[in-house]
């Protein structure tokens, strides 16, 4: 068997490989999601750390919400490395280039016109991704989404809400206040030059809470979505009567008032504070510049190696490209496929690299005074998103970018640190 393998020609040896690689990093990914997929199942009771601080509602909520997750996950995975393998197997990708050489050669664009043949597979390969991705798409939002609470859309307008919208959303200057002092003099503190603060209406798409600051030297800017701020959250005033209502008058003999539907939503000032004191720690101590610059070296790297590669003829033929080399199918058959295993490995590397990141700005907005704050923002935060705060080890490693809940809790309480 082994003799066989080494007598199969060079090209044949790279398509196999890249079959084999792609089959070891899902059977991998499996595996780890099973175990993530037990911790879900077997952990039904409040960690003691939360006891207090969590209800059993609200960590049964997010058990149901990350189980039905994982779940999800483990087929829509399947599917798509399936998909991925039976398009490599059968063709798929020398097929589709030459739909596209009929088709702009109807148009007068003969083999020559590489840049109009490249233009149209892009088209193609697009639609066909979006129409065989769309029913997990629309089942993940209008399914598992709405089932827990969090998809605010209708099933028209899915697209423009999860990438039009975004582009125009309403960002509305924060009032002044105690709440744009208290940002504005924490800013002042560590020289982080904030021209603006804006609230953004996040809660007409999602109901997951956020921050985060953009802008280039010194004019930056920070923005916070409404579903962060306790006093701004629509959530918070979804079950609220207006007075003088002639429903609140016919309740108005009635021992107890309507509860609203949904638990109050959104950290308080202060945890606003301790939340964007870590976000600022983020800048103060460098990470953003760090990460642009690990990027740019990345790409540097990745190019090189491209410019290297793209004149490899095997490269080609492993693929079906047997006549031709087109530079368009270079880029997918290096960057998708030669380089994979790399990629494996850098997003290991940086996701090891992002939970350091995350514990030095706990660190930061721990030294700045707002541990408390910050140790019940995040608690907030993981309720308000219905994270669940138990881990499997080798799971979280490999995935999480930000370190579970209960590792940064620990953090927060624990000795100080430099």
């Amino acid at each position: 068997m082994l003799l066989e393998i080494l007598a199969l020609p060079v090209e044949d040896k790279i398509f196999y490989a890249v079959l084999v690689f792609s089959w070891t990093v899902y059977i991998w990914e499996a595996y780890l999601a099973y175990r993530q997929r037990k911790i879900y199942s077997t952990t039904t009771h409040v960690p003691t750390e939360l006891g207090k601080i969590m209800d059993s509602e609200t960590f049964e909520k997010s058990r149901l919400y990350q189980l039905d997750k994982s779940n999800f996950g483990f087929w829509s995975g399947l599917y798509s490395e399936a998909e991925g393998t039976l398009i490599l197997l059968l063709g798929g990708i020398p097929f589709l280039w030459k739909v596209s050489g009929i088709l702009t050669a109807r148009f007068g664009f003969g083999p020559e016109y590489e840049i109009s043949q490249s233009l149209v597979f892009l088209m193609l390969a697009t639609l066909f991704s979006a129409l065989t991705g769309l029913p997990w798409s629309l089942y993940s939002t209008f399914v598992i989404e709405e089932k827990h609470g969090f998809n605010q859309q209708v099933i028209l307008v899915t697209i423009y809400a999860d990438y039009i919208a975004p582009l125009f959303d309403k960002f509305t200057p924060l009032p002044d206040g105690e709440l744009k002092s208290e940002i504005e003099s924490m800013s002042k503190s560590i020289y982080f030059p904030l021209t603006k603060i804006y609230v953004v209406e996040g809660s007409k798409r999602s109901s997951h809470s956020n921050a985060y600051f953009y802008g280039f030297f010194k004019n930056k800017r920070i923005v916070l979505f409404d579903t962060l701020l306790e006093d701004y959250s629509p959530l918070n005033k979804s079950g609220e009567k207006e007075p003088g209502t002639g429903e609140e008058n016919e309740a108005a003999g009635n021992e107890s008032k309507p509860k609203p539907k949904n638990k109050k939503q959104g950290c308080s000032n202060p945890e606003v504070l301790a939340v964007l004191g870590h976000e600022l720690g983020h800048w103060k101590l460098g990470h953003t510049v760090k990460n642009i610059v690990i990027s740019q070296m990345n790409s540097f790297l990745c190019f090189f190696l491209f410019a290297v590669l793209i004149g490899r003829k095997e490269l080609f033929m492993a693929f079906g490209f047997h006549d031709t080399q087109p530079t368009l199918i270079g880029l997918m058959i290096i960057f998708q496929f030669i380089f994979s295993p790399y990629n494996e490995l850098l997003s290991f590397c940086l996701t090891v690299l992002s939970r350091r990141f995350e514990f030095q700005a706990d660190a930061f907005a721990r030294n700045m005074g707002r541990s408390s704050e910050l140790y019940s923002a995040l608690i907030k935060l993981n309720k308000d998103n219905l994270g669940f705060p138990v881990a499997d080890w080798l799971f979280s490693m490999w995935h999480y970018s930000h370190p579970p809940l209960l590792e940064r809790l620990r953090a927060l309480t624990g000795p100080k640190q430099d």
